[in-house]
């Protein structure tokens, strides 16, 4: 229950994040950076009279009508809870604290500083296995009918958001969402990457029935022991191999220096790792 209530939390704080740029940051300023909050600041734009928040939820019920026709259900509850809670965040901060110009004359300081903030809270909603919807569903259909990858499809559907609001908001607007559209894709892998940054830490010590005790009992983790010949001594050692996250390997290092002073230890942090207790293969 205490997990759930947490990815909840963590969820709707990603969410109000990315919120935090459409409203004060992206809409002020007319940069339609892509996805459904960037359709919609186009769409307003034409048809004034409905608010962002208004076009964002039209937008998000067609978009999951379509999906449910072309893919039936594969899209998750969790997907479906963040595209509505961003519509309805984005919609009540219309109504909370309504913005009449934009927060400052630089529009690119505020594409940044905007972008850094909603990619940090993407990050957090696609760390619990989860997404803010909208274009992603686009993608998976290009991905099921035109075996394009999602992750190329969501960039080119951005991209032509983006190439719209150049014909619509003029090509000096445009290029700045472009940007906006590259530079959300990178802080979100970064953001990602420092989520889940796990560790391969190799271990060569004397005391490796300790070591190997300490990180399958007390970290609940797996390792790998194999047999190794030093080069200088041809003396045989026994190296220890296992995948560890941040908290984790603090644990095991400090474990490693009370036994074995002279251990040796390298780490080396990890982008991906598939199969058995991580990501699965498929």
């Amino acid at each position: 229950m205490k997990k759930k209530l947490l990815t909840f939390f963590n969820m709707n704080l990603g969410v109000f994040l990315v919120a935090i740029n459409v409203h004060f940051f992206l809409s002020p300023n007319n940069l339609a950076t892509g996805g459904v909050s960037g359709l919609s600041i186009v769409l307003n734009h034409l048809m004034p009279s409905l608010s962002i928040g208004t076009f964002m939820v039209i937008t998000n019920v067609a978009l999951f009508i379509v999906g449910i026709i072309f893919l039936g259900f594969s899209f998750g509850a969790k997907t479906v809870y963040s595209s509505f809670a961003l519509s309805f965040m984005v919609w009540l901060l219309e109504k909370v604290a309504p913005l009449s110009h934009p927060l400052s004359d630089d529009i690119l300081i505020q594409l940044i500083i905007g972008q850094c903030i909603a990619a940090s809270g993407m990050a957090i909603v696609f760390n619990q296995k989860a997404s803010t919807g909208g274009t992603d569903i686009t993608a998976m259909i290009l991905n099921k009918y035109f075996s394009i990858e999602i992750g190329k499809a969501v960039l080119f559907s951005d991209l032509l958001i983006a190439l719209s609001s150049t014909f619509i908001f003029g090509p000096k607007v445009g290029m700045y969402a472009f940007f906006g559209v590259i530079l959300n894709g990178l802080v979100i892998d970064y953001m990602l990457q420092k989520f889940n940054t796990n560790k391969e830490v190799v271990i060569i010590s004397k005391y490796s029935d300790e070591i190997r005790s300490f990180i399958v009992q007390e970290l609940g983790k797996g390792a790998t022991i194999h047999t190794a010949k030093g080069g200088y001594n041809f003396e045989q050692k026994e190296v220890i191999t296992t995948i560890l996250g941040r908290k984790e390997f603090s644990r095991l290092k400090h474990f490693i220096i009370s036994v074995d002073k002279k251990a040796f230890i390298t780490v080396h942090n990890m982008n991906e790792i598939l199969g058995q207790n991580f990501k699965r293969l498929a």
